[in-house]
Parts: structure tokens; C-alpha cells; sequence
């Protein structure tokens, strides 16, 4: 794990990690799921960084991790908020010059939302595993499912390791969110319609949070070049079940980015 520091960023303290990479090369900035942080990214921002040779940044939304908590309920917005309030002042205080955002799961519609709506220039490719686009029920019997095994105590004592006092507002965060009736409207289907950047989506077959209609409707409205992977045998954390293959396409996505430049 990298050395870790922390920036102020939109009225909290966001914990951030670092992984060095070529100079000139573009910044891959790394958007946690729904329960990561930037320890549970592991191994993976320097395997990136060894990959592609770019450097590698991760941070923890406020909530998580190290970071400073929040007040809930969060709203049902919360990925837009994150993608148009929070992601471009991450970007200024980390000093970011070109870029491209990698996101999972709640990660990956932050950084679809942040590439179709405030279209940064910095921003030159989004790279999105298991993203989610709209609400589905598949989803919502998954996160009923983990909402059981975190109040049976199992699943509270292993992220507790990862967020500390953060961690059943960030269990909360995510579950009572996604769950409230308000948001089985839930879509980000206009923001993906207004992308212009290329896209790679990735997820696996045998995800147990979503269904392959999300890479359908990336590849329907992006305006971009989409390039979409299905892996067989890999669920919801295709980094952790198949590194090899995802840090192979994340390689080649980042040069195809640099060959069009």
C-alpha cells in the first residue's frame, strides 16, 4: 500500500494515495464502489501503474475510509453530486493534468456522470467495472442480501477493518440509498447520451449486482468510441477475480487514448 496523505476538498478531508508513473503520461484516477475506500483498492493501483506506466491516484469519498464522515441519510443523488460538486475540486487539488477516470460499480456511474455532464478537458477516457446506469432488481435483492449478512455482524467486522469509524455510515450510505423506494428511478442514461470521450466498460458474467443491460446501454448512447468486456468466470470485482486480463485492457485502452492524441 502507498503512503497515504489527505487534501481538503468541498468542506471535508479526503484521504488520497499515490503510485508514480512516467512523466507526461496521463494521471488514471481510481472512483471506489459503494463499500471500497482507497485500502481496498490492495494491490491494484500499482499493478496499474507497473501496466500502463502511468501514474495512479485513489482517494476515498468522504464517508469511507479515513476520510471525514457524513451526515445521512445520503441524498438519492448522491452520484451526480459526487461527480459534478466533489470529482472536479479532486482533480484541482490534486493537480491534475490530463487524465482518465477508472471507476467501480458506484465509482463507475460517478465518473460516466462526471465525463457526460461537466466534460472536463482534463478528463480524456473513462474506464468503468461493473458500472451501474440504472436501477435493476437483480441490484436491489443483492444489496437486501449484504444489508442481512452486515447486521448479522460477519460482513460489519471485515470492512471495519478498512473504514473504522466510518464504516457503518458507509455501509449505511450505500444500502439504505440504494434501497429507498425513491430510487428505482434512478438512471444516468441522459449523462451517458452526452459522453463524448471514449469508454471502455468492463464487467463480469457472473456478477451477482447487475445484468449486461448496463454495458447494453453504454454502447447504445455514448457518443464516443465504446469498447465493452464481458469476462467469464468473474463477478462484481473484476480487478480482484481476473487482474490480468483488466489490467491488459486498461493498458491498451490508455494507449489507444495516446496513439488518437
Amino acid at each position: 500500500m502507498p503512503p497515504r496523505d489527505t487534501f481538503a476538498v468541498a468542506g471535508s478531508v479526503l484521504e488520497i494515495a499515490r503510485e508514480p508513473g512516467h512523466p507526461g503520461a496521463p494521471t488514471l484516477l481510481l472512483l471506489h464502489e459503494g463499500l471500497g475506500c482507497v485500502a481496498l483498492w490492495k494491490q491494484f493501483p500499482r499493478a496499474l501503474a507497473e501496466a500502463t506506466g502511468c501514474p495512479v491516484l485513489s482517494y476515498s469519498r468522504a464517508g469511507y475510509g479515513a476520510s471525514s464522515a457524513v451526515v445521512l441519510p445520503r441524498p438519492l443523488d448522491f452520484h451526480s453530486r459526487e461527480a459534478v460538486d466533489v470529482l472536479p475540486a479532486v482533480l484541482d487539488a490534486a493537480g491534475c493534468g490530463p487524465c482518465v477516470l477508472v471507476g467501480h460499480s458506484d465509482g463507475a456511474s460517478i465518473a460516466l456522470v462526471h465525463a457526460g455532464v461537466v466534460r472536463d478537458p482534463r478528463v480524456r477516457g473513462v474506464a468503468v467495472l461493473a458500472p451501474h446506469v440504472l436501477t435493476e432488481n437483480k441490484t436491489l435483492t443483492a444489496i437486501a442480501a449484504a444489508q442481512a449478512a452486515y447486521q448479522q455482524g460477519g460482513l460489519r467486522e471485515r470492512l471495519a477493518r478498512y473504514h473504522g469509524a466510518n464504516v457503518d455510515g458507509a455501509f449505511r450510505g450505500w444500502a439504505e440509498t440504494w434501497l429507498d423506494p425513491g430510487f428505482r428511478s434512478w438512471s444516468i442514461e441522459a449523462a451517458l447520451a452526452a459522453i463524448e470521450v471514449p469508454v471502455l466498460a468492463i464487467r463480469g458474467e457472473d456478477d451477482p449486482y447487475n445484468t449486461s443491460i448496463h454495458l447494453e446501454r453504454i454502447a447504445a448512447l455514448v457518443k464516443g468510441p465504446v469498447t465493452t468486456a464481458q469476462l467469464s468466470e468473474c463477478g462484481h470485482a473484476p480487478q480482484v477475480e481476473q487482474p490480468a486480463t483488466v489490467l491488459e485492457l486498461l493498458r491498451d485502452f490508455v494507449m489507444r487514448l495516446a496513439a488518437a492524441r
